[in-house]
């Protein structure tokens, strides 16, 4: 009955009322403020670490394992701080309407009671297996597609464009990025909901599902995807440029 974006936002709320679309948003908030703080930060240090293991003379010849090393080695520490928001979000927004809480510190203190939930780690290994191949596309994508842009569109110096210029190709390489991270992560990201909501393994999900089942809703996952990974990028560069360690720009 969930078919398309537009009609799935009708069909919640008709039958659960528009408060429903907001089900599970603090522990998605905490969640995932942790995880990206930890994602990007530890991608930084990563990326220095393999660099200097690579050597200043091969860094470039080397330079997509680097990102890809990076990020994956990033990924693996923030979902551990990702993942019991994770499982109490995907919890609350898939259970049948009145069998478990939506509040916060509700739903933790039923998760947390109930030994058989598995909480705080149960869904680590198939989080893994979703955010790890997620992150490896959107850092590797970004950072290629941003050359690209350097090398075949914004062709003079860095530092003769301003700094809105630099940030906006930094949310489009951003935005391409997360197309391609959404397309890499969408299997395992239906998998996980699966297991949240029925307790099954990921094996009979699969099986369950089929190759083309675990495709279903990429469109709805490719537009929130793109865009999030665009403005998570353009934030992450303000940042950088506001503390003085981003790419120099034209000064006006």
């Amino acid at each position: 009955k969930y078919k398309g974006l537009i009609g799935s936002i009708k069909t919640i709320a008709k039958e659960e009322g528009s408060s429903a679309l907001f089900k599970g948003w603090l522990p998605t908030f905490i969640g995932y403020s942790i995880q990206g703080s930890l994602k990007f930060g530890l991608y930084e240090f990563f990326k220095d670490f393999y660099s200097n293991l690579a050597g200043q003379d091969n860094y470039y010849r080397y330079r997509d394992i680097i990102y890809l090393a990076g990020s994956a080695s990033a990924e693996v520490f923030a979902d551990i701080g990702l993942s019991p928001f994770e499982q109490i979000k995907v919890k609350v927004q898939t259970s049948i309407p009145g069998t478990f809480p939506t509040a916060f510190g509700e739903a933790y203190t039923k998760i947390t009671s109930d030994p058989t939930s598995g909480f705080p780690f149960k869904t680590l290994v198939p989080l893994w297996s979703r955010q790890i191949p997620y992150t490896m596309a959107k850092f590797y994508f970004f950072e290629k597609v941003k050359e690209l842009f350097y090398q075949y569109v914004f062709t003079a110096p860095k530092d003769s464009y301003s700094k809105p210029t630099h940030l906006g190709i930094t949310f489009a390489s951003g935005y391409i990025a997360g197309v391609a991270c959404a397309i890499v992560s969408h299997p395992a990201d239906t998998v996980v909901s699966k297991m949240s909501k029925s307790g099954k393994s990921a094996g009979a999900i699969l099986g369950e599902l089929g190759f083309a089942g675990v495709w279903g809703g990429l469109s709805t996952r490719i537009l929130m995807i793109g865009t999030l990974t665009g403005l998570q990028w353009w934030i992450y560069d303000t940042f950088k440029t506001a503390v003085g360690i981003g790419i120099q720009s034209k000064k006006h």
